[in-house]
């Protein structure tokens, strides 16, 4: 079984949800990592906050974020085991984050050390 990574990118992060907007968000998130974690699909994740960001350029200028010239954030990630990549694209269909316009779910396969890049 393999790890992917489900990355939650937000279309105008930005934008403040209500209180209530993000309790409802936040319970159906929780409903259904608790569907994956049931199937023990379930291997970690977090959420990240819009504030205290930070970017490191090449140059080492570092800037604040999140950022103006963006239209897109990413608000959490989890780590899911599946058999392929399939599989994880069907555990992220559930995911709350989709409701929203322009949101997406970036799944990325999580190289183990022992593997060539």
């Amino acid at each position: 079984m393999e790890e992917f990574m489900l990355i939650f990118r937000h279309e105008d992060g930005q934008k403040q949800a209500s209180p209530e907007q993000m309790q409802l968000w936040m319970k159906q998130t929780m409903d259904w990592i608790g569907g994956i974690a049931a199937q023990n699909k379930y291997s970690g994740g977090n959420g990240l906050p819009f504030d205290d960001a930070r970017v490191l350029w090449s140059n080492q200028l570092v800037t604040n974020g999140p950022f103006g010239d963006i239209k897109e954030t990413i608000g959490g990630y989890i780590i899911v085991k599946a058999e392929s990549a399939e599989e994880a694209v069907e555990l992220a269909r559930g995911c709350p984050v989709l409701q929203g316009e322009g949101n997406s779910v970036e799944i990325r396969k999580i190289a183990r050390g022992d593997e060539k890049p």
